[in-house]
């Protein structure tokens, strides 16, 4: 069985990404193919990516890297949920991304976005992050509004029909995170 990661990407006061991951968790959990776990970046305290080794090299000095690298090794696929700010993922999950590079590699991606526009461009700002990163990211994803999801802005409900959505892409997710299983052995 495949282990994926939903990981909370970000780490701002007041942020609504928690909810959103503990709604897909929520989801997972009815699921009996694959292991779903909540990583959450705030967790790790990253600071501004401070190696002076580039990632690709595998060279690790700082603690809290060799933490969060042994974190996203163990998992086989991920499932990012990330805000839309100014038409990109947060700056906190793009530092913590950055941090590594062969614990990415030959695993697979789904996302779910929400912002104003469904946090659509966020997503696409992460595919192209995740090609980059030899990671293969799904199709499926999930678009969740800011004016429909979210009451006032603030309290998460999402509309039913997003539920569905979830599944299509755990199904991608846990389809090609079983594949790339493989290619890594």
């Amino acid at each position: 069985m495949i282990k994926v990661a939903i990981i909370i990407g970000s780490t701002r006061p007041g942020r609504k990404a928690e909810a959103v991951a503990r709604w897909v968790h929520e989801i997972a959990k009815k699921r009996s193919d694959a292991e779903y776990e909540i990583v959450d970046i705030k967790d790790y305290n990253l600071p501004l990516l401070d190696e002076p080794v580039p990632p690709s090299m595998g060279q690790y000095s700082q603690p809290h890297t060799k933490v969060w690298s042994a974190k996203i090794a163990a998992y086989d696929a991920y499932v990012f949920v990330t805000p839309e700010y100014n038409h990109a993922t947060s700056g906190a999950l793009k530092n913590a991304i950055d941090y590594l590079y062969k614990e990415w590699n030959n695993k697979a991606a789904g996302f779910v976005g929400y912002g104003s526009v469904g946090g659509t461009r966020a997503v696409e700002n992460l595919r192209l992050i995740a090609g980059e990163l030899q990671i293969a990211d799904v199709r499926a994803q999930v678009a969740l509004s800011l004016f429909t999801d979210f009451e006032n802005f603030t309290t998460f409900k999402p509309a039913a029909m997003h539920e569905k959505s979830v599944s299509a892409m755990l199904d991608q997710v846990v389809a090609w995170g079983g594949a790339l299983k493989t290619l890594r052995k």
